[in-house]
């Protein structure tokens, strides 16, 4: 048994240094009948040359590109090799989009030194993605744009880092842009450190200056411009070896969760006591405190860009383990004995808005997609329970419909668009927040802070759809640059179809990010939208004869040639309700001609859609038809007559 020994004659007291487990100092010190004491003493033999750390910024702050300079400068690339930049946003639409969806993790090689990275989303409804992967690290690298500021995210990730307890590196990024201010930005940053808590240690974080586009960085902001080498080398310095006993039994708290086709689920965390490998026993403790024995099948580690087969993993490092347990979940625990408890997991922040999907029961159900029926639905969603922990789906009263509850619409239609790739077709429901009551009966609803940035001259079309919105402005700055900065607290309905709105009133260059604050009482009515839509009442291919006749009446989603079904909407109306419209009528023939006006009828492009803007876009009343080839929007009563008799027969619906 190797340990420090400290005895004193007055209280017969021991201490026993950290390489002996607790369990076996006080096994030590009941030999000698003493009483056991622990000190932080730790042989320069047993450091663990490892780093975690993990990277969060804002949306489009760079911290994906700031991964690629890191791989870059560890080797992970050839000489003359291609290098595909955002190389960590794996997904097909984390490209398409340009954001992080997954946290995905990665390593370096510095100095024989290995930097185990993780790449973590930036925008607020992927947080829970943020959260579980602080029990990964020790420490993260804080990426600011030297421009823009900390922003929304930035602030909502910092504070959960903080929490933890772990130590910041910051990074201010994109001092080549012309409105670059390094300092100020780094001034404003200390105020957010002040603003949330943080420890003196933490306060006085290292601050390095640079651009991730361009590959280098600095410890001061006129400094010469040259690598990576020093934000790689204040890694090495400031960001603290893993916390982690090798000579401990095995365990590890399981933070995320991946495929592997050969041997099913891998759980993969960082290993906090000893080390494991194939062949060894395991013990999987549930969240309720039940255990599931089992023997390990295979391990992973994470290196560059790809993940390979390894021989096992030691204390502090980050691995990936397939123990042959077919529902091994995020948020519990691995470990070597069967007497070791559970480790605590982060505190996940709850849903607050929720969506219906159903199955697909329009006319064109089953000519698109492969998987249609409720099962193959309620499967698949299931299956985004095991690896998304921020959702929740309950079946409901009506066969084939689903609540799916997540942070927010984006996090869903994100669940959406992956869907229906996969070959699903499904109707979803016009995004609703979850509403709450408090101990007098008072009904609550969920409020966030906005955060609207544009130029000035737009400033008063932001506060206008702000009030009505039921938004309260707390704060209005305009800076020398022209831009007007807004900080106002907004119920959660009045965000759903308010970053497309932004968009359009400031001509692309308003940036909107909001944060959940607090439930608080119903604010009242808030009006979804101020105009109506076209209606099909009947079924068909559009045509462009009657389409042509209905662009006088509003703006068409359809263009000629689309199938269309009776209750479909097809068109915008400038007008409040519902008028009902036939795209699919043909021309009558006869013997009479024109003067050539068919020929020269020319339609403008129909309105198209993404599946994001088609579930803000909907009322209550409607639902989103995606399929694998389209995108339709359509009534959730498609017969007429039967909408007639429901809306008669209703109480007016309650916004």
């Amino acid at each position: 048994m190797h340990f420090k020994k400290i005895f004193h004659k007055s209280t017969r007291e021991v201490a026993f240094s950290l390489p002996s487990t607790r369990i076996r100092c006080i096994a030590a010190a009941r030999q000698y009948k003493i009483s056991p004491f622990f000190i932080n003493y730790t042989p320069s033999a047993m450091s663990i040359k490892i780093r975690n750390l993990a990277i969060i910024a804002h949306v489009d702050h760079g911290k994906t590109t700031l991964v690629d300079q890191l791989l870059q400068a560890g080797g992970t690339y050839r000489e003359n090799q291609a290098v595909t930049e955002r190389a960590m946003d794996s997904m097909d639409l984390e490209k398409e989009k340009g954001i992080t969806i997954k946290a995905k993790n990665t390593s370096v090689h510095w100095k024989d030194f290995t930097v185990n990275i993780v790449d973590t989303p930036g925008h607020a409804d992927f947080g829970a993605e943020v959260e579980r992967v602080m029990k990964m690290v020790d420490g993260v690298i804080l990426v600011v744009d030297a421009a823009g500021g900390p922003q929304a995210q930035t602030r909502f990730v910092l504070r959960k880092a903080l929490q933890e307890g772990l130590k910041p590196i910051v990074v201010v990024n994109k001092v080549d842009r012309p409105l670059a201010t390094p300092l100020k930005v780094r001034d404003q940053v200390l105020e957010l450190f002040l603003d949330l808590d943080a420890s003196e240690d933490q306060f006085n974080a290292p601050f390095l200056y640079g651009s991730a586009r361009d590959g280098y960085f600095m410890t001061n902001p006129d400094d010469e411009r040259v690598d990576c080498a020093p934000l790689l080398d204040k890694i090495i310095e400031y960001i603290p070896e893993p916390t982690a006993d090798p000579n401990a039994p095995f365990s590890m708290l399981v933070s995320n969760i991946e495929w592997d086709d050969y041997v099913g689920r891998v759980a993969v965390g960082k290993v906090l006591g000893g080390s494991v490998k194939k062949g060894d026993n395991c013990w999987l403790v549930r969240k309720d405190g039940t255990k599931v024995a089992s023997k390990v099948m295979k391990t992973f580690s994470y290196s560059g860009l790809s993940t390979h087969d390894s021989e096992g993993g030691t204390a502090g490092g980050i691995v990936g383990v397939a123990a042959g347990i077919e529902n091994v979940d995020i948020g519990e625990t691995l470990n070597g004995s069967p007497d070791l408890p559970g480790l605590p997991f982060v505190e996940i922040d709850p849903p607050t808005v929720q969506m219906q999907f159903s199955i697909n029961d329009g006319p064109l159900a089953g000519r698109e997609g492969k998987h249609v029926t409720s099962r193959a639905i309620r499967d698949r969603l299931m299956r985004e329970l095991k690896t998304n922990i921020s959702i929740t789906v309950e079946d409901t009263d009506t066969s084939g419909v689903f609540t799916v509850s997540a942070r927010g619409a984006m996090q869903i239609a994100v669940i959406v668009e992956t869907m229906r790739r996969e070959g699903f077709e499904v109707l979803v429901s016009r995004p609703m927040v979850i509403f709450r009551r408090d101990e007098a009966g008072t009904l609550l609803e969920p409020f966030e802070t906005i955060y609207i940035e544009s130029p000035s001259e737009y400033a008063q079309g932001i506060l206008k759809s702000l009030v009505n919105r039921k938004g309260i402005m707390e704060n209005m700055d305009t800076e020398a640059s022209g831009r007007t900065l807004i900080q106002a607290v907004i119920p959660t309905r009045g965000i759903i179809g308010m970053e497309t709105e932004i968009v359009n009133l400031t001509s692309g260059h308003g940036i909107m990010s909001h944060l959940f604050k607090e439930y608080g009482p119903h604010a009242g009515e808030i009006q979804n939208r101020s105009t109506g839509t076209l209606v099909s009442m009947d079924n068909g291919v559009a045509t462009t004869y009657s389409l042509t006749a209905l662009e006088d009446r509003g703006t068409l989603f359809v263009g000629a040639g689309d199938a269309i079904y009776a209750g479909m909407l097809v068109g915008e109306n400038p007008r409040l309700g519902d008028m009902p419209v036939n795209p699919v009528k043909e021309k009558h023939l006869d013997n009479m001609r024109s003067s050539g006006k068919d020929k020269t009828s020319k339609l403008s492009p129909p309105l198209r859609f993404s599946l994001e803007r088609a579930i803000e876009y909907i009322d209550s009343d409607e639902l989103v038809e995606a399929t694998p080839q389209n995108i339709r929007l359509r009534k959730r009563i498609l017969d007429a007559n039967e909408r007639r008799r429901v809306e008669k027969g209703a109480a007016p619906r309650g916004k």
